[in-house]
């Protein structure tokens, strides 16, 4: 299991990480990026190398 922080200082809610999320973890909501069910998280990191660096972190529990 992972957790998942956005860092709202370093993204812009693009939403780059939306689109590419291969497993649906991210959504937007009221023009912001949120973290839905991080039990989904396959640790891919492809949303990190969308985003602005540092703006997703993922760790491991």
């Amino acid at each position: 299991m992972y957790v998942i922080v956005i860092d709202e200082t370093k993204c812009n809610n693009c939403g780059e990480c939306v689109k590419i999320c291969p497993n649906d973890i991210y959504k937007i909501v009221n023009d912001k990026v949120t973290v839905g069910d991080t039990t989904e998280c396959s640790n891919c990191q492809s949303c990190i190398s969308m985003c602005e660096p540092q703006a997703i972190t993922i760790s491991e529990i």
